[in-house]
């Protein structure tokens, strides 16, 4: 089994910043492409960023220059940093992940969440 745990969301005024992180657990064998999900009320749910294991990242354009987003393999850990936040931030912030429980099983993983709120 794996466990998927996100922290550090929270409320922020506009312009600040908050740093997410993303821890996972369990039986891993590897762990391949880790990312950011948000979900705003009435939308639909949006890549935020992702990155692979070898560091190639990708951004949604409206977070490009202002979201940075990082991995520790030694921690199977991943990393957003959120600077410059707008209220149009303002989302549940998902972290996925596509983790090898052995060399030839492989599985996507979400966490539970964490509330991201920028107030105007």
């Amino acid at each position: 089994q794996v466990q998927v745990v996100e922290s550090g969301g929270g409320l922020v005024q506009a312009g600040g910043s908050l740093r997410l992180s993303c821890v996972v657990s369990g039986s891993i064998y590897s762990i391949d492409v880790m990312g950011w999900y948000r979900q705003a009320p009435l939308k639909e749910r949006e890549l935020v960023a992702r990155i692979s294991r070898n560091g190639s990242t990708d951004y949604v354009d409206s977070v490009k220059g202002r979201f940075t987003i990082s991995r520790d393999n030694a921690k199977n850990t991943v990393y957003l940093q959120m600077d410059s936040l707008k209220p149009e931030d303002t989302a549940v912030y998902y972290c996925n992940t596509l983790v090898w429980s052995n060399s030839y099983t492989v599985k996507n993983y979400w966490g539970q969440g964490t509330q991201v709120t920028v107030s105007s």
